[in-house]
């Protein structure tokens, strides 16, 4: 599990946008690229090439399920 405080400094490295914790993987706050990175054993792969691009309803049922949501 990742820890608050991990989750605190950790950003999308393509977009520094901030990231929330959505089961085994990270999402990216940015409504334009909508990234998703993944978890494997406690270590997020925040790798660009990596990881996936959500399509926009996804994205947005992630970001109301975690109160980011702002439109």
């Amino acid at each position: 599990m990742i820890s608050k405080e991990l989750l605190d400094i950790l950003c999308c490295p393509e977009t520094k946008a901030d990231l929330v914790l959505d089961g085994n993987f990270l999402v990216s706050t940015d409504k334009t690229t909508r990234r998703r990175y993944r978890i494997e054993d406690d270590i997020p792969i925040m790798l660009i090439d990596e990881s996936e691009q959500l399509d926009v309803a996804t994205w947005k049922a992630i970001m109301t399920k975690h109160g980011k949501l702002t439109e």
